[in-house]
């Protein structure tokens, strides 16, 4: 190493390290997210957590810097992160799969994730910044200049590291290929600050690396083989496309996930039946709007109802509002989505196409946009939202809501704040289950069907197909106390948090 680089080989430290631990907690998301979902509460756990973890490394390294202000102990330091992230790469799913089956809440589920995963390497990371300072510290005299300038370095490296990660390395590298890149990125940190010491320890850590590391991509290559599983990183989510087989019937689909216990989309390889019950529920359209030509739909994720849209209705067209790019891409290369001159896709969050899209122009909106574990985008369940939505349906137009909730019971608060909602701007609002036999308690889809008509809608139909779903309107009063969502107060995380404390996963 040359002199001069020699001279800023701490501040470089400092630099990479600041930029990797942010890389680290953003890349946290997306380790959690196939096991907890990706929910408020895991991004306040893992900011917590890393935030309590730098402020133990602060404090540690602080301490031991000025007892033994050697840079060979530092250099331990970082080589002993990059073997907390080898371990985190080794353990995630074990750990992960024990903390997603135990029975407690989603806060606790989601804080002992980040606690065991990502605590000790964040700690680690936290002694670089205060030793720096005290190897760097030359006098008194220069003290705030050396400290404003090394914390200065550090917060600069975060910003670098955030947008890295967001920007390119999430979208392009990988989120799991990237906990290697950042593993490696230290122990090259730790060579770099001091001559490597090949001992027993530093070669059981190299090791370790070398197994998880190898162990990944070969539990990356058998699933890929076995399941046909292919781990997809987006901008916004991670998405995990995989084949299977319908218990009931044998006959295998395409399955689209984004969370640990529901399928987004699925798809028979022969037929194009649906595969969940809730989807023949859009074809109420036909009963209340059976004049329909122009329907828009949010959220398409593997574009199974749009597909099925065009080819039931052959004289209507039908607008899809998907917020990630790279979803419709997926639902090209897996879900036979092709172009059609009456299907028209736009990439934009369903909220933001709801403000600005032209008044009265839909006979219909078809809801189907869910963020983590079965929780619909708050920013869609609101007042504001839904007064967007009535706004751009024909005066006699209709919503078409999928959602999921509990009807009665701890689990059910979304969907009683979301009817109260809907029946403060819709003049004819109505409640079905989409499988009658489940108990009310249940965590179950629902549709909330909204008709803007003055006229109250028939609930009686000589088509035998759409007869079999009227029946399952449910009449049974319900208790709306939870109050209205607003964009100022919308806790949907938090209703569906009591959900996901009584549900057991089916899949």
């Amino acid at each position: 190493m040359s002199a001069s680089a020699n001279r800023f080989v701490l501040e470089i430290t400092v630099f990479i390290s600041g930029a990797l631990v942010m890389v680290y907690e953003i890349i946290g998301s997306r380790i959690l997210s196939p096991f907890i979902g990706t929910s408020t509460y895991i991004w306040t756990s893992l900011i917590g957590v890393i935030l309590a973890a730098l402020s133990l490394g602060y404090w540690l390294g602080g301490r031991i810097a000025d007892r033994t202000p050697d840079i060979k102990i530092l250099a331990f330091a970082v080589f002993l992160a990059g073997g907390a992230v080898s371990i985190t790469i080794l353990l995630k799913d074990a750990i992960l799969s024990l903390i997603a089956s135990a029975a407690v809440g989603l806060e606790i589920k989601s804080v002992a994730a980040a606690l065991l995963l990502f605590a000790p390497a964040s700690v680690l990371l936290g002694f670089v910044t205060p030793f720096a300072v005290k190897l760097k510290m030359s006098s008194l005299a220069d003290s705030g200049k050396t400290v404003g300038r090394l914390y200065a370095l550090s917060t600069i490296g975060s910003i670098v590291g955030t947008f890295a990660a967001g920007f390119f390395l999430i979208p392009f590298v990988g989120s799991v290929r990237t906990l290697y890149l950042i593993a490696g990125t230290l122990f090259a940190l730790s060579i770099l600050l001091a001559p490597f010491a090949f001992t027993k320890l530093n070669f059981a850590i190299l090791t370790l690396f070398a197994l998880a590391v190898s162990g990944s991509e070969y539990s990356a290559f058998y699933m890929l083989r076995k399941h046909g599983l292919h781990d997809i990183d987006t901008e916004y989510s991670r998405v995990q496309v995989f084949q299977t087989v319908e218990s009931k019937s044998g006959r295998k689909f395409q399955a689209l996930a984004t969370d640990p216990h529901f399928v987004q989309s699925a798809m028979y390889f022969e037929g194009d039946d649906a595969v969940f019950e809730y989807s023949p529920y859009y074809h109420l359209i036909r009963h209340f709007k059976p004049d329909h030509k122009q329907t828009l739909m949010i959220g398409g994720a593997g574009y199974t109802f749009p597909r099925e849209y065009l080819r039931s209705y052959p004289e209507a067209r039908i607008d899809v509002v998907e917020i990630d790019p790279i979803m419709t891409e997926i639902a090209r290369r897996f879900f036979r989505l092709e172009d059609d001159p009456r299907l028209k896709i736009i990439h934009e969050d369903g909220r933001i196409f709801l403000n600005h899209a032209n008044s009265g122009i839909y006979d219909a909106v078809l809801m189907d946009a869910f963020g983590s574990l079965f929780s619909v985008p708050y920013q869609l369940t609101t007042l504001e939202a839904v007064r967007q939505i009535s706004r751009i349906l024909k005066d006699d137009g209709i919503v078409i809501f999928n959602l999921g909730s509990a009807i009665r019971g701890p689990g059910s608060r979304f969907l009683h704040a979301e009817l109260a909602t809907y029946k403060k701007v819709f003049p004819h609002v109505y409640l079905f289950k989409v499988n009658a036999g489940y108990t009310d308690e249940q965590l179950q889809n629902l549709i909330i069907i909204a008709s803007k008509s003055a006229d109250t809608p028939s609930l009686q139909t000589s088509d035998q197909e759409i007869t079999r779903l009227l029946i399952n309107i449910y009449t049974k009063d319900l208790p709306l106390n939870s109050g209205i969502l607003t964009d100022d107060l919308a806790p949907v995380e938090y209703y569906n948090s009591f959900a996901q404390n009584i549900y057991r996963p089916r899949r």
